[in-house]
């Protein structure tokens, strides 16, 4: 197995997740770098799914419905067995769900290398524990078996996985509060279109990540009921105030929000026609219900469970978050999206207060 702590050797990475963003990282790290001067993939790749038949399929033809158009590098590796997925490790990253990261992390917690580190790409907060991906995955494989706390990390931005797929320019954040970690994703992940800056703050990191699928999807309520730009972009500066408070609250630092990991990924997530959150609020805006939306949609809509989970974070944190609490009003207490703009415009006046 690779030395996790060396920048020289080929590191082996297991992604876990065969969605869109663990099929665009798969192709970023197994083939070279077609503007840089590298000639040989970054990293020796393996994928997993919890899907035999979805993982056959992608076996065979290296295509998905997840992302079209995509082709995945042949060279990437699709394991059929859990313990084939995860031998000889040096780097796993969670590309799942949240509210699914304990039970894959719990059938495959046997089966990971002592020393392998993990990277988070999930943007979620876990029901009932209110954990983060990153807890949650401590919480599951906790230390080393010497002891040794286990190397953590997350990559979030402003991410569209076509885009990333096609090798538009793009930034994300690299964040880890174990020593070195976020340089070392940065060094992995970082190519002649994609930006990776280091971040200290995980907890800020990883909280604007899932917070922002929440806003995103207040802003397609407000696409689908036709309400224009002009609200949308008050919805965007008074939804990024209401995520910088609960961060704040929850100790992270107030500038994580208004970098590339939080309005810069508000921002992508709230305006691309592409964003999951934002095409379930546009839905629901024109009158379709939760239920039809996700049983038409194919993948998962982050923010309706994230929704939940924040609304019992700025709780717990006596935090007051509006816009938050009306989109938890739509998707669960059957509120019309045009009275949750009302309630929303109809608040007392106040000082605008940033944070």
């Amino acid at each position: 197995m690779s030395n996790p702590d060396s920048s020289t050797d080929v590191p082996n990475v297991t992604i876990l997740g065969l969605g869109q963003m663990g099929l665009v990282c798969a192709s970023l790290l197994a083939t070279p770098d077609p503007q840089g001067a590298g000639e040989s993939p970054r990293a020796r790749v393996t994928m997993w799914g919890h899907d035999p038949d979805e993982s056959g399929s992608l076996m065979q033809t290296r295509k998905s419905d997840r992302l079209n158009g995509f082709e995945l590098p042949e060279g990437v590796r699709i394991a059929m067995k859990d313990p084939e997925a995860l031998s000889g490790a040096d780097i796993i990253v969670c590309a799942i769900p949240a509210q699914f990261i304990r039970p894959v992390f719990e059938r495959l917690k046997k089966h990971v290398p002592e020393g392998a580190s993990v990277i988070s790409v999930s943007k979620g907060i876990e029901n009932e524990t209110l954990l983060r991906p990153t807890q949650i995955v401590a919480d599951v494989l906790g230390d080393d078996p010497d002891g040794k706390p286990r190397a953590l990390g997350c990559l979030s931005g402003p991410t569209i996985a076509s885009e990333l797929a096609r090798y538009l320019p793009a930034t994300m954040v690299a964040a880890s509060d174990h020593p070195g970690f976020a340089d070392r994703i940065q060094g992995l992940f970082t190519t002649s279109w994609l930006r990776v800056y280091t971040n200290s703050d995980l907890v800020g990191v990883e909280l604007a990540g899932a917070t922002k699928n929440v806003i995103a999807i207040a802003a397609g309520i407000i696409d689908g009921l036709g309400a224009g730009y002009n609200a949308k972009s008050a919805l965007l500066a008074r939804g990024l105030a209401e995520i910088a408070r609960l961060g704040d609250a929850m100790g992270a630092h107030t500038d994580t929000f208004f970098g590339v990991a939080g309005a810069g990924d508000l921002a992508t997530t709230c305006f691309s026609p592409e964003g999951r959150n934002r095409s379930c609020g546009e839905e629901l805006g024109k009158g379709m219900t939760l239920e039809a939306h996700l049983k038409a949609t194919k993948s998962v809509v982050e923010g309706v469970a994230t929704t939940r989970s924040v609304m019992d974070l700025a709780e717990r944190s006596r935090v007051e978050m509006p816009i938050a609490s009306a989109v938890h009003a739509v998707l669960f207490e059957s509120m019309d999206p045009v009275d949750a703009i009302a309630m929303l415009m109809s608040r007392a006046p106040r000082d605008e207060r940033v944070g």
